[in-house]
């Protein structure tokens, strides 16, 4: 059968991510911090972009713009801190005004002082604040070695993640050589650091404290798991001591650090910055973009002069060209995302006015698919827009993701977030009595009884643990 070429019409449709829209895209899911970044990079790399500061103004709601009023009426007044042309069609003009001058402007700035808290050094880790004492140690090469391995398989919390065996394996040494070293690095700063559970990690610092052989020792060696229950009446009665001793050693082991690495720093602290800010003015809710540190953009009036002087070279008018697509889109891109950002936060905040008015007892049940219907986008598009990115409230600065959550119908038939019934549980057990703490069944009782909300046990068992809270059993403290 003979191979024929032949050439054939067809007709298909697809999706091309063009550059502009995966800029767009990429953009949008910036919090304020990293897009002041990519604007400071853009203008490095793209000369035909200037950056101007600029005051806010007030604009019609027609504008679309990047400040909206949310008033008792639910109707908009808007302000702009980026310029109301920024949100309509791109207008040349508006970026080609001419400042007077056909040179360019250069922005000399006055050399900053020294930045000391940059020059500080970095927060010292758990692993190097153990190999300096390694190093410093009477071990051999051999050893040390061992002791590097030791220290690199350490968790989060301090603990080590190997079996000596397997140590003794990888690096060709006997069990007795391992163990040794472990015992050496367990001794170090903070002391239990390297024990392989919670239970070898309480008997080295009683063991360093001069504690060995006591009651506490006693406990945590052998029925670490009463004490995790706080079964004092039958600690009492199994190590054939009163109640008061028992509790005088609990207090001692209760001083103990289960956690040896939770005082060293891994990572660098994340500082966090509002993108958008919500703030009453008179009886209106405002909520307003944070446009501090990169103000407004525009097209350099230099550049346009350079590009309509006959006498300027083609190939300079062709980079400049290239440039002022750039930059056009990027400006675009910009407004477009901030425009975007504060259509979601206000759709927000208009959900959740009682939250403004009251706090987290106010927040309502909401979900991505209200706010994408609200403001006629998809709801993947309202996701990128609030993650990540964090709005400055009355009641504090919170992740706009924050207000979306699942929620209850109490028996009068308002609905309550998820949120303010986790709120309502900490309350809750924060005016227990520490000597009889509530059971989840408690709680839930509670929940019923006072704030007409009806959740089963298991639902407070789920947000008692999300949030950290212990168990009613390992809650009960009777020392106080």
């Amino acid at each position: 059968m003979a191979l024929e070429l032949r050439q054939q019409v067809k007709l298909t449709q697809q999706l091309i991510l063009t550059p502009q829209l995966q800029q767009a895209i990429k953009l949008l899911q910036l919090n304020r911090l990293e897009l002041e970044q990519v604007i400071r990079q853009e203008i490095e790399q793209n000369p035909v972009l200037e950056q101007v500061e600029t005051e806010p103004k007030t604009v019609s709601l027609e504008d679309l713009t990047p400040e909206t009023k949310v008033n008792g009426e639910g109707t908009l007044a808007v302000e702009s801190p980026l310029g109301a042309e920024a949100v309509k069609e791109f207008d040349w003009e508006a970026y080609f005004q001419d400042t007077g001058s056909s040179y360019p402007s250069f922005a000399f700035e006055e050399k900053e002082a020294l930045d000391y808290e940059r020059r500080l050094s970095r927060p010292e880790d758990l692993v190097s604040h153990l190999l300096w004492q390694l190093y410093l140690s009477d071990l051999d090469e051999k050893e040390r070695e061992i002791g590097e391995y030791i220290i690199g398989n350490l968790d989060e919390r301090g603990y080590l993640t190997l079996d000596v065996a397997e140590i003794a394996k990888d690096l060709g040494v006997s069990e007795e050589t391992v163990l040794k070293v472990l015992k050496k690095i367990q001794f170090f700063d903070p002391v239990g650091v390297a024990a392989r559970d919670l239970r070898e990690c309480l008997l080295i610092q009683l063991e360093h404290l001069g504690l060995k052989g006591t009651l506490a020792e006693k406990i945590v060696k052998d029925h670490l798991k009463l004490l995790e229950h706080q079964k004092i009446p039958q600690l009492a009665k199994i190590l054939g001591v009163t109640e008061a001793e028992i509790e005088a050693a609990i207090e001692v082991i209760r001083h103990l650090e289960p956690r040896p690495a939770r005082n060293f720093a891994d990572t660098e602290p994340q500082y966090i910055e509002p993108d958008v800010e919500v703030f009453k003015e008179g009886d209106e809710w405002v909520v307003r973009l944070v446009d501090e540190g990169y103000g407004r953009l525009k097209i350099s009036p230099y550049y346009r002069k350079l590009l309509q002087d006959p006498a300027t070279p083609l190939e300079v008018k062709q980079y400049i060209q290239k440039k002022l697509k750039a930059a056009t889109w990027f400006i675009k891109s910009i407004e477009q995302r901030n425009r975007t950002l504060l259509k979601v936060s206000e759709s927000i905040m208009r959900f959740q006015r009682d939250f403004l008015e009251r706090g987290i007892m106010g927040l309502k049940p909401l979900t991505l698919k209200e706010v994408a219907n609200d403001v006629e986008l998809h709801e993947s598009t309202v996701s990128r827009v609030t993650t990540g990115k964090y709005i400055d409230t009355p009641h504090g600065l919170f992740e706009l993701k924050y207000f979306f959550s699942s929620g209850y119908r109490s028996s009068s038939g308002e609905e309550v977030a998820s949120e303010t019934v986790k709120q309502y549980i900490r309350e809750i057990i924060a005016k227990e009595d520490p000597s009889k703490p509530y059971s989840d069944q408690k709680i839930s009782d509670i929940l019923r009884q006072q704030y007409n909300i009806k959740i089963a046990r298991r639902t407070v068992a789920k947000y008692r643990d999300q949030m950290g809270i212990l168990p009613a059993s390992r809650r009960k403290n009777k020392t106080k």
